[in-house]
């Protein structure tokens, strides 16, 4: 708890000196060509399209019924992990992951196999598994004690337990299965539970994260309210008891609001408007006058010098009005005026509610990591390269504040810059932004948004952008890309509607 005021007081000055930080184009980095996608095929330890039909062909038969078939599958399925084992030592990246999601109609009988044995046959040896998002969790609704819906609600499969199954069936194929799941964006549902609004973040406009965000489905909260905290940490408890691999947690931020208002500049586009962030936010004060001045720029926006002259009248045996962050050399009455007192002030008070809100963050992710970390699992965090920048004199209104999150975390930047689809010298740009902050020792993982053999989205190929990257490769030992869903978009949509099954 000692620690806890100095990491404060370090984040003000960091947000004091993002200030005067200029991101300049010397991060750009060019762009690596482009190389065919038949001769990555050894490289990113992808299987043969004949021994990949020779699996699902296995697979059919064994899931028919033929019982030498059955023995012959689960042998292919041990030595294709053998050998992507190997591969992945002897090639990089080390780690190569993919993000997948799962719906009701996967508790098809084999649906949960092939999905691991396509994510196998193209080189993955690590899945991160959706357990938590858009306010549903991946676990039995018969055996379902948080307060979020069960993500399969089929009648008659209350009892079939997705999350657990699919970890299980990736480790068969020497898989590392992650949990990764929503955090501060508690979804929709969350909203709906009377007992909840106070958790609900609110900003100074009376907005919640339902009206700044285009799809109105997402409900960010107040990160330091407790019943929050309970709801989610218990929720965390319950996906770790089914062993995963590691936990990741996605959305460690404030709501990503559009145009001007996508610059946080005055304390009401903050999220700093509900009971329990305020109480810790004034906790934050080392005397009555600190106390004073903030009630006041929070209610106001501002303070004036008249409100100055007042504190000091109201509290005349104090001197320097003190807050955490704001350690002067000696409390005593300072020589200036009033006047020239509140630009001064009115700064600092600003930069203060923004470590507050960020301090936030970081506090909840520390929290929920904790029941991983007693188990001896790994966490991570997934974040934006560009979160946690200040505009001017403002600050992304995401607050995410990444390169204050310990490297006892992995950290999971989302590389998804676009500059056309033969050019990923902006993602490398990102990548390289990361790793620059980054302490010695810190895990990083980039994910990377795109397809294998082809541009999408105005992104180059995958094997483009892992090209990129390889530059970093004695930093980098991992990488992950988003998502089942772009590499097999129609299996995708057959899962998301049961279609031939």
């Amino acid at each position: 708890m000692s620690e806890r005021p100095l990491k404060f007081t370090k984040l003000i000055l960091f947000c004091r000196s993002l200030f005067t930080v200029l991101f300049s184009s010397s991060l750009l980095i060019p762009s690596m060509g482009i190389q065919p996608a038949g001769a990555q095929i050894s490289q990113y330890c992808q299987l043969s399209a004949k021994a990949i039909q020779e699996k699902e062909n296995l697979r059919l038969s064994a899931l028919r019924g033929k019982k030498d078939h059955q023995s012959r599958y689960q042998k292919l399925v041990k030595q294709h992990a053998q050998e992507l084992q190997n591969c992945r030592t002897r090639n990089w990246p080390q780690t190569q992951a993919i993000w997948l999601r799962l719906y009701p109609c996967d508790t098809q009988p084999g649906a949960i196999d092939q999905i691991m044995d396509r994510i196998v046959s193209r080189g993955y040896n690590q899945v991160y598994l959706e357990a938590f998002y858009d306010g549903q969790v991946l676990l039995p609704a018969a055996a379902n004690p948080t307060v979020w819906p069960a993500v399969i609600r089929t009648v008659g499969a209350e009892r079939i337990d997705l999350l657990d199954a699919a970890i299980k069936k990736g480790q068969e194929r020497g898989l590392k299965v992650y949990a990764w799941m929503f955090t501060m964006n508690f979804g929709y549902t969350y909203s709906q539970i009377p007992s909840r609004q106070e958790a609900i973040a609110r900003n100074g406009k009376g907005q919640n994260s339902i009206d700044v965000v285009d799809n109105r489905s997402q409900i960010f909260i107040d990160p330091y309210n407790t019943q929050a905290k309970t709801d989610y940490y218990r929720m965390v408890q319950e996906i770790v008891r089914r062993r995963p691999d590691g936990l990741l947690f996605d959305y460690v931020r404030y709501p990503r609001q559009a145009g001007s208002d996508s610059i946080a500049t005055k304390v009401s586009d903050l999220w700093l408007f509900t009971p329990a962030i305020q109480e810790a936010l004034f906790r934050r004060a080392k005397n009555a006058k600190g106390l004073e001045l903030i009630r006041r720029f929070l209610s106001r926006g501002y303070i004036t010098a008249g409100d100055i002259g007042q504190v000091d009248k109201l509290y005349p045996q104090e001197g320097e009005p003190l807050w955490e962050g704001r350690n002067l050399p000696s409390a005593q009455k300072s020589l200036l005026t009033a006047t020239e007192r509140q630009k001064i002030l009115q700064l600092e008070l600003w930069q203060l509610s923004v470590a507050h809100a960020m301090q936030g963050i970081i506090d909840f992710v520390a929290l929920a990591s904790y029941p991983a970390q007693q188990q001896g699992i790994p966490a991570g965090a997934v974040f934006f390269s560009d979160g946690n920048q200040a505009v001017g004199q403002g600050y992304d209104s995401r607050l995410q504040p990444w390169d204050r999150f310990p490297s006892s975390l992995e950290w999971h930047p989302m590389a998804y810059a676009t500059c056309g689809n033969n050019n990923a010298s902006c993602i490398a740009a990102q990548v390289q932004r990361v790793l620059s902050a980054a302490q010695p020792g810190t895990n990083v993982i980039p994910a990377l948004a795109g397809k294998w053999g082809e541009s999408i989205s105005n992104r180059p190929s995958l094997e483009a952008q892992m090209q990129a990257l390889r530059q970093f490769s004695p930093q980098l030992k991992g990488v992950s890309h988003f998502a089942y869903s772009w590499q097999y978009p129609e299996h995708d949509g057959d899962r998301k509607f049961c279609r031939n099954q």
